[in-house]
């Protein structure tokens, strides 16, 4: 691809970066945002560089957000015996939209991977072993994907909490064998909290 700016090509190649874009598509996307106003591409800008500089990671539940204690964790309606562990923010956000779950949340910043070197160290398991031991917490939810890697990191994590005898449950197999959290539908996947099963019974 012939440029006829080194300035349009370093842009296009930045956001070529981006997962699922590639130079044709950066290409159009940096020409669209020089066609706006100045100002709009400046605010665009300055969001992204205060994200990066100011957004935190929630002290409890490591979800992303502005304070060092996120609204979930603090909101007093929310139900703290229960924690449902998920991958990362995206499986928050769908959880949540389903308005089915009042429990708080466990992220643990991805799935157990030999294939790409993620190990149980490079998760936040520890941590959430650490608030089990405290005994305030009576059940945990798996609510994984239904993936091989989620598969190991829930075995993983229920071997490493079995001794506290506490309930363990994975959501229902209403979400498909192989599918990302973030993308099941709102009811289905509100339906696979409700009806959760005992961990044991999914092995």
């Amino acid at each position: 691809m012939n440029f006829s700016s080194k300035l349009l090509e370093k842009a296009v190649n930045e956001v070529s970066q981006l997962p699922g874009i590639g130079k044709r598509t950066a290409l159009r996307l940096v020409l669209h945002l020089l066609k706006q106003p100045t100002i709009n591409t400046h605010h665009l800008a300055n969001s992204l560089t205060t994200l990066v500089d100011e957004i935190k990671l929630c002290k409890q539940c490591h979800n992303i957000s502005d304070v060092e204690i996120c609204e979930i964790c603090s909101a007093v309606s929310r139900n703290s015996e229960i924690i449902c562990v998920v991958e990362d923010v995206r499986d928050v956000m769908a959880i949540e939209n389903t308005a089915q779950y009042k429990g708080l949340y466990h992220v643990l910043g991805g799935k157990i991977s030999p294939i790409e070197g993620i190990g149980p160290h490079n998760l936040t398991i520890e941590s959430l072993v650490e608030k089990v031991q405290k005994g305030l917490v009576k059940e945990v939810i798996f609510a994984l994907s239904s993936t091989i890697e989620g598969d190991t990191t829930n075995f993983y994590i229920f071997k490493q909490l079995e001794k506290y005898q506490i309930k363990t449950s994975t959501i229902a197999r209403g979400i498909a064998v192989g599918d990302e959290l973030e993308y099941a539908d709102e009811v289905t996947l509100g339906r696979s909290i409700l009806n959760r099963i005992p961990f044991e019974n999914s092995l």
